[in-house]
């Protein structure tokens, strides 16, 4: 639950309904679970628990396996949320195992397909299709999430554009890019303003770019408040790439994610393997 996704690094959901400021721990039963009046344990049962594989954090301390602390966190919260989750479960365990991002994706497609007869597990097939292995932070997802679900085509993310970098010499990325139309999407945090160092950053990079004809929007917390602001910030978008010769139908009204990503009575596995090549 939330305890492991804290020792693991993962960020914490929003809309959670677990209390994280208790520990969660994980029994195979109800009669394995280990009792006690403590306001501050909370236990909790996982049939699936001799299949998974703990992970050692230190020499006194283990977490479940991450592909089942994300199955479990799909009772507890909504589908976008749990679409973010697995965005940040895939950044951070490609870091940790310094392996492609795409694996630990087509990971998680197997997992889901083996493990069965758990109640978020529907759930959990719908994030799969909206999942997009990149995402370096939440706020990165969400705003994704916002724009496909006005019809803006997927972005490709973390994009590296080709023969611009820094006066240092490192590469520049984008958040969101459609290179075709040299068109992107910044996500700028808190930390982007009150950061000096990253502040200049921020201009060099965006300066270079415009001066090669990228076109960049600046989302921030602002632009995901209410889905006013997510509808306008994705018109904006939605315009200059149509204007760079984008074809796609732009939707006013978000489509809701249940219907981006509805429950198929099969599941084609081998389809949302490839989907992310």
């Amino acid at each position: 639950m939330t305890t492991a996704l804290i020792l693991y690094g993962v960020p914490l959901p929003a809309d959670c309904d677990l209390d994280t400021s208790q520990l969660h721990t994980v029994f195979e039963t109800k009669e394995k679970r280990l009792r006690t009046n403590s306001t501050t344990l909370c236990p909790h049962v996982w049939k699936f628990l001799p299949q998974s594989h703990a992970v050692k954090i230190n020499t006194r301390v283990y977490a479940l396996d991450i592909f089942h602390v994300w199955a479990q966190m799909a009772s507890h919260v909504s589908l976008q949320s749990l679409i973010v989750l697995g965005d940040s479960i895939i950044s951070v365990m490609s870091r940790r195992r310094q392996c492609d991002m795409k694996q630990i994706y087509c990971e998680l497609v197997r997992f889901t397909q083996s493990v069965t007869g758990f109640a978020g597990r529907p759930s959990c097939i719908r994030a799969l299709s909206l999942i997009m292995p990149g995402a370096s932070s939440p706020k990165e997802s969400e705003k994704r999430i916002s724009l496909c679900a006005h019809g803006i085509p997927q972005p490709k993310l973390n994009y590296v554009v080709p023969n611009i970098m820094f006066d240092s010499g490192v590469v520049m990325t984008l958040d969101l890019a459609w290179p075709e139309y040299k068109v992107a999407v910044e996500y700028d945090g808190d930390q982007h303003r009150t950061d000096k160092m990253q502040w200049r950053r921020d201009r060099e990079k965006r300066g270079k770019l415009v001066g090669r004809g990228w076109l960049i929007f600046t989302a921030t917390a602002a632009s995901l408040a209410d889905d006013d602001a997510r509808a306008e910030f994705a018109f904006h978008v939605g315009r200059a790439l149509t204007l760079r010769g984008a074809d796609f139908v732009f939707r006013l009204k978000a489509l809701p994610l249940e219907l981006m990503a509805p429950l198929p009575r099969k599941v084609d596995w081998t389809a949302l393997e490839s989907k992310v090549g």
